[in-house]
């Protein structure tokens, strides 16, 4: 079969990973044309890859024979160019998250719905090995019945990342830790544990940064069958952890470190999964790791839309972890 013609939309910090995903992916995947509004960026993004560049994004909207659109601009334009991709028919891969407001994201995806093409969004970690194991591993029953699902998110940023224009800010980036952070870790936790049902929590901006939204957050959970747990999230802790997930069930518990997954279960035996130096990107630079979970969700959406499936990581999913996000934070501000 012809290989999955792309267009890029947006050339900024996380375009490296993309276009080099696309490059090993060459043999299923062209990138016809990569658009930035930045002259610069198109020079050097060129120059890097070799891959086409564009000074007007219509062109790429336009032409009838690129299948597909990944779109990597900032979270306050992609509603209108998620509607413009839609409407050209052509199938999305979008940066996290959705939108800043949740009416967006809603709008995203039901726009995407409406139009039938498939929308993905690049919450890569689901793809971490240890992650698919520990997902085995609840499928199977080995944990028992969950009594407790906590995440904890520690990452830091220097004043130096807040102090780029619109970084940490609602008009922008639409929210703080959790929606540009913790987004990944929150998916994780839901996929793992489902939706919580209640929720306590408390959100602030700390004397660590000068910035509008919050850098610090700290919730209680409770899920439907009675388990609880908590979710910790701050961009404070220099210099950075590796996000955790630990699962507590009737049969064992499990310690989801980054990328390594470490079980114990009440029979004495021991499950392990991933580690090595793997990047988290919990530092000073948020792009401190490997393309490869990148590649894995990028094959994952083009061999969808090939065989016309549904693919991993759905707009839905990313909908979900994100209305947990405001559901959060309004527990914050009204207690």
């Amino acid at each position: 079969m012809s290989r999955l013609r792309v267009g890029i939309i947006g050339l900024g910090m996380a375009a490296g990973h993309h276009a080099r995903s696309f490059a090993d992916l060459a043999d299923k995947v062209e990138v016809a044309a990569a658009f930035s509004p930045t002259a610069s960026r198109r020079e050097a993004f060129a120059k890097a890859y070799g891959f086409p560049t564009l000074d007007n994004a219509d062109a790429i909207f336009g032409d009838a024979t690129i299948d597909a659109v990944a779109i990597l601009t900032p979270p306050n334009t992609h509603l209108e160019l998620v509607e413009r991709a839609a409407k050209a028919g052509k199938h999305i891969l979008l940066e996290k998250p959705l939108d800043i407001t949740l009416e967006r994201a809603e709008a995203i995806v039901a726009v995407a719905d409406a139009a039938g093409v498939t929308l993905s969004v690049m919450l890569q970690n689901r793809y971490r090995p240890a992650m698919l194991a520990l997902e085995k591993l609840l499928l199977e029953g080995r944990l028992g019945e969950l009594v407790e699902a906590s995440a904890s998110i520690r990452n830091w940023r220097p004043q130096s990342y807040y102090d780029e224009p619109g970084r940490g800010t609602k008009t922008r980036d639409g929210g703080g830790v959790l929606l540009t952070q913790g987004v990944h870790t929150i998916d994780l936790l839901l996929t793992l544990a489902g939706i919580p049902t209640d929720v306590k929590a408390f959100a602030r901006t700390s004397p660590v940064h000068r910035m509008e939204t919050e850098d610090q957050v700290c919730a209680a959970l409770c899920y439907a069958n009675g388990a609880m747990g908590t979710l910790t999230a701050t961009t404070t802790a220099f210099p950075g952890y590796p996000e955790q997930i630990m699962l507590i069930g009737t049969k064992g518990s499990a310690v989801l470190t980054g990328s390594q997954l470490e079980v114990r279960f009440t029979d004495g035996t021991v499950f392990s999964e991933g580690g090595g130096a793997v990047g988290s990107g919990s530092g000073a630079d948020p792009m401190a790791f490997g393309h490869d979970l990148h590649r894995a969700l990028i094959d994952d959406f083009v061999t969808a839309i090939r065989d016309d499936v549904k693919v991993k990581v759905t707009g839905q999913d990313a909908l979900n972890a994100q209305r947990f996000i405001d559901v959060i934070l309004a527990a914050a501000k009204d207690g």
